[in-house]
């Protein structure tokens, strides 16, 4: 059975994406594009598209030309949207890399995605030209000064004028973020022109930014979420962003209210510390009116929780490095969000529930593995037509690795990763639906659930909780029990100080996991749980959220 949006299919125009994001710059020509949160540094709407051109003229002027990749290793900063829409125009790529990278992880990438030039910030300089001796990058250029790179303001000189490139938007690729797929290294996720300006259509009438909007730019703008949202899809649409290099709570509620946010795009642990944590009672958050969950599930009473003490919509989205990303978001109207629900599948898009096993098609509420087909799916994996055929088939389905269910009007509930279910005497159990029910103890201030190995029944589901107030194990797995079918109880807790997780907010458990087997290595294992550890082990090595993407 084929699922497809409630809403007409839109004609989606063949046009280079910076283009498109730039249609309207000179409208919005005097409004501030882009603030700097820590400094108030400003560039207007006229002044990013004249430095967007200033700076593909000096890439242009020394040698850069059509399908080069620059590699940008920064955290989010001003210069950062001109740099990738710059390249863009060009005809160039940007493979955009996590600026906590070591020296190897990055050269990794580097060699990968061949990239010609390397864009940096002065703080990470070190590690990049160490990275860059590694691989065969020819120039290093930093955001600022630093001495052994280049100053990005060179490149805003006053060069030749723009040459003239000829870009095929469904063939040429502008975005290369790194992805592990579903197993494996990491991947280069090649993202067109046209996949790009495809999702920003697709967002235009569900996510209803507008040049009245002011949004807090806090995701990593390195993450094909907050590329897509905050340097595409928000600049298009003629919002101010404000930027943030990095979290920082405190900093968050006070540029919240300083800068009167209305709109901000969130994952779920900062959704929580919303929440939860007393120092957000000290701000002003009146102007914020939607916040919008995305990259892990978000349970339905910590969005609640949330809804009721900012008084604002909370709704949930959803899509992977590998779909732009996004293909299903609620729209913005609370009476059309559905509690727990990522939302319809946007238009254009095709969704399938297949079962894990026989690939058989299944029908509502049935849980099987969601298949995507659209026009923002990637154009493949860089170099990899093995991995590539692994993920979409000859009819342009791409299998996602998620468990999900749809419902009798089209909105999609995702259950979790496949490979992070947990096996209990045969029966599968969603860490993501334990950790939900956790986060609604009044004591928890934040959790994760990983597979236990355990010698009779093969796995257990076991907790690690943040408490916020007094509680004993024993209490909080009473508590669960009372909520959940025999079988998911959790039959093992451990209190922490933190839960790991990525710079998107997913919940690293792998580390979890690595924890978890050197306890276990340290007391004598019975045969059973010997072979319970190796397949723990194998497991740990393929969780998907912890390639740091």
């Amino acid at each position: 059975m084929i699922f497809r949006s409630t809403e007409p299919n839109i004609s989606i125009p063949e046009q280079p994406l910076t283009e498109i994001v730039l249609q309207r710059a000179i409208e919005f020509a005097l409004q501030p594009a882009m603030i700097d949160g820590l400094t108030g540094r400003t560039i207007t709407y006229r002044e990013l598209a004249d430095s967007i051109d200033r700076v593909a003229a000096g890439f242009a002027a020394r040698g850069f030309s059509k399908g080069d990749v620059v590699a940008i290793y920064s955290p989010n900063c001003l210069e950062y949207p001109i740099a990738f829409q710059a390249i863009a125009s060009l005809g160039g790529v940007s493979t955009t890399a996590n600026p906590s990278y070591t020296a190897s992880e990055l050269a990794y990438q580097l060699n990968d995605a061949g990239a010609k030039y390397l864009l940096t910030v002065p703080e990470l300089l070190e590690r990049g030209l160490e990275a860059a001796s590694q691989s065969k990058v020819e120039s290093v250029f930093v955001f600022g000064n630093a001495a052994g790179a280049i100053p990005f303001s060179v490149l805003l000189e006053d060069f030749d004028d723009l040459p003239k490139v000829q870009i095929n938007p469904k063939e040429d690729a502008v975005a290369l973020p790194y992805s592990s797929g579903t197993t494996g290294l990491p991947k280069g996720v090649t993202l067109t022109h046209y996949n790009l300006a495809a999702n920003v259509y697709q967002l235009s009438n569900r996510e209803l930014i507008s040049s009245a909007d002011t949004i807090i730019g806090i995701l990593p703008f390195f993450h094909s979420y907050g590329l897509q949202i905050f340097l595409n899809y928000s600049l298009y649409c003629g919002a101010t962003v404000v930027v943030m290099p990095q979290f920082d709570l405190e900093t968050f509620l006070r540029l919240v209210q300083q800068y009167k946010i209305t709109r901000a795009h969130l994952v779920p642990p900062i959704v929580l510390a919303l929440a939860k944590q007393p120092i957000v009672d000290k701000y002003d958050l009146s102007s914020l009116k939607i916040i919008t969950s995305g990259a892990a599930p978000l349970g339905n009473e910590l969005t609640w929780e949330c809804e009721q003490r900012l008084n604002c919509v909370v709704k949930q989205a959803y899509g992977l490095t590998e779909t732009s990303p996004v293909t299903h978001i609620n729209p913005d109207e609370r009476e059309k969000i559905k509690p727990g629900s990522v939302g319809p599948c946007m238009r254009n898009t095709e969704c399938q529930i297949v079962d894990i096993e026989t690939d058989k098609p299944l029908g509502f509420h049935e849980q099987g593995e969601l298949w995507i087909r659209g026009p923002q799916v990637m154009k493949g994996y860089l170099n990899n037509p093995e991995a590539t055929a692994k993920v979409i088939d000859a009819d342009g389905w791409f299998r996602t690795g998620d468990i999900a269910y749809v419902d009798e009007d089209g909105y999609f509930y995702i259950v979790d990763r496949i490979k992070e279910l947990i096996k209990y005497n045969g029966y599968p159990i969603a860490p993501a639906e334990l950790e939900a029910v956790l986060l609604s103890h009044p004591a928890i201030a934040d959790a994760a659930v990983i597979p236990s190995p355990h010698p009779s029944t093969g796995e257990v589901p076991k907790g690690f909780v943040v408490l916020k107030s007094e509680a004993t194990t024993g209490e909080i797995m009473e508590f669960v029990a009372g909520l959940v079918a025999p079988h998911k109880r959790i039959r093992r807790l451990e209190i922490v100080d933190k839960i790991p997780k990525s710079a998107s907010g997913k919940i690293l458990r792998r580390l979890l996991v690595q924890r978890e087997i050197a306890n276990i290595g340290e007391k004598p294992p019975e045969p059973q749980l010997t072979k319970n550890l190796q397949l723990l082990q194998q497991l740990a090595s393929s969780f998907d959220e912890t390639k740091r993407q």
